[in-house]
C-alpha cells in the first residue's frame, strides 16, 4: 500500500525551524501520522528537505504558489484526495488556508468532516515561540535563547571551499565554509560544534563577517578546537552555542592572533561547561 494510503493523520503548517512549538503538533500524530509543510519560499532556518531532521514522521511539501488560489473547500478536498485514509487533521492556534488564507483553523472544523486538533500557542520561559521570533535571536546573538525556542541548537550545512591560506600559516587553521539558503546569525566569533564527514562532532570556534585584516570579504570559518590536522573533508555544518564577540576591525596579525588565543580559551570553557 502506498504510503500516501496509510496516512491517517497530518499536521499541517510552514514548519520553518521545526521548532519547540512546531513539536506539540507532532506530538499529536499516531503511528500512521505525518506532517505536511507549506513551502512558502521564505524558510531559511531549516531550507529545503533539512526538515526532515528534525522529525521521524514522514514529511510532505506543498508548493505555496500551486496552492494558494484554492478556496477553503478546495484545500480540504486535495487533502482528502493526497491522502484517503485521512480521519484527523492538526493544526496551530494561528494556521490560515484558502485564497489570500481567508479561512481560519475554526473553519477547517466546518470544512473537514474528520476531526481537527487546534493547538495553543506555546510559550517557554513566559514567551510565545514562534519562527519570526526565533530569527530576531539569531540576528541579535541570543544563542542561548534560540537554541532553546528551537529545542536544539541551530545548525547551518555547507560545502568546505579553499580559503586564502592566511589562517594556517599567520593565525590558526580553520576551514571555509559556503553556504547558502540557510539564514545567518549575526556576524561576529561562536563557541560551536563542527560536524565533519566523518559524523563526528568536534568542539571549534567559528567566525562569520567580514575579513577586515585582509580582503575584507564574507567569510563563514571554523576552527576545530585542540586538533590540529583534519582530514580533507568536503562538508561541514557548525551547531552554534554561544555568541563571544562582534567582528572588530585589527590593525595587525598579532593583535587578531591574540584575540583568536581568548576567543578559544572562551569556546573552550563555554563547551566543558555546556558538557556538564
Amino acid at each position: 500500500m502506498p504510503i500516501h494510503e496509510k496516512i491517517d493523520t497530518i499536521a499541517i503548517g510552514g514548519f520553518d525551524g521545526m521548532h519547540a512549538a512546531h513539536q506539540y503538533l507532532f506530538c499529536e500524530l499516531g503511528e500512521n501520522g505525518a506532517v505536511v509543510a507549506i513551502e512558502t519560499g521564505y524558510a531559511d532556518m531549516t531550507p529545503g528537505k533539512h526538515r526532515q531532521e528534525h522529525t521521524h514522521y514522514p514529511l510532505f511539501y506543498y508548493e505555496l504558489e500551486e496552492i494558494k488560489g484554492l478556496s477553503g473547500e478546495a484545500f480540504v478536498a486535495k487533502l482528502k484526495t493526497d491522502f484517503p485514509s485521512l480521519a484527523k487533521i492538526v493544526v496551530g492556534f494561528d494556521f490560515h488556508f484558502g485564497n489570500k488564507r481567508s479561512c481560519s483553523c475554526e473553519d477547517l472544523k466546518s470544512l473537514f468532516d474528520g476531526e481537527v486538533l487546534i493547538v495553543d500557542e506555546v510559550k517557554l520561559e513566559g514567551e510565545a515561540v514562534h519562527s519570526h521570533k526565533i530569527r530576531e535571536l539569531l540576528e541579535n546573538g541570543k544563542l542561548e535563547k534560540a537554541n532553546l525556542f528551537l529545542a536544539y541548537n541551530y545548525q547551518i550545512k555547507g560545502n568546505v571551499i579553499k580559503g586564502q591560506g592566511v589562517g594556517k600559516k599567520e593565525l590558526v587553521p580553520t576551514l571555509n565554509l559556503n553556504v547558502s539558503g540557510y539564514r545567518l546569525p549575526k556576524e561576529g566569533v561562536y563557541a560551536t560544534l563542527t560536524r565533519l564527514d566523518d559524523d563526528t562532532l568536534y568542539p571549534s570556534v567559528s567566525f562569520i563577517g567580514k575579513r577586515s585584516i585582509t580582503d575584507n570579504s564574507f567569510a563563514i570559518e571554523t576552527h576545530i578546537l585542540n586538533k590540529d590536522n583534519i582530514y580533507p573533508t568536503k562538508k561541514a555544518e557548525l551547531s552554534f552555542l554561544h555568541y563571544i564577540r562582534e567582528n572588530t576591525s585589527f590593525d595587525s596579525f598579532e593583535a587578531l592572533k591574540e584575540q583568536i588565543s581568548h576567543d578559544i580559551s572562551e569556546a573552550q570553557r563555554v563547551i566543558n561547561f555546556l558538557a556538564l
